[in-house]
């Protein structure tokens, strides 16, 4: 008989998320970086996305990074975004004017609901680098040299 092996369970996690396309709208990717309470890193996540917009790519970075953080069965959260706009939208400060956001904010709305406690909050650039780095390298990975 097999003994599998059981998968740590984080209660907290820090998630930095970043999102980048190239043309706006134009090739994009998301990258997210999950850390543990010790800020340990505990997942990397460097995926292509399609053709889209620069704030639907930092839209599609907050749920993948929620979505990682459920599978890892994380009770609370705080998200670290360099992007003012989702932030602001995510926190009620600013209204989702654009049409083409609505479902995106609703998505992370409703993610956010099945956790205990999360906070979103603003970051500059220099530090949401590792983000970064895996958006960009998933567009790289998938743009013809």
């Amino acid at each position: 008989m097999a003994i599998k092996a059981r998968e740590p369970v984080h209660k907290h996690l820090v998630i930095y998320s970043d999102g980048a396309a190239r043309g706006n709208p134009g090739p994009a990717g998301v990258g997210v970086v999950l850390k543990d309470e010790e800020g340990r890193i505990v997942k990397k996540v460097s995926q292509f996305i399609g053709h889209t917009t620069n704030n639907q790519a930092e839209y599609s970075a907050l749920i993948v990074g929620l979505e990682a953080a459920l599978e890892l069965k994380a009770e609370s959260v705080d998200l670290l975004l360099d992007s003012q706009l989702v932030v602001n939208q995510v926190n009620g400060t600013y209204r989702v004017r654009s049409l083409d956001l609505k479902p995106f904010n609703q998505e992370a709305l409703k993610l956010l609901q099945r956790f205990k406690s999360y906070s979103i909050n603003y970051i500059p650039r220099e530090r949401n680098r590792e983000a970064d780095s895996l958006a960009n390298t998933a567009i790289d990975r998938h743009i013809p040299c």
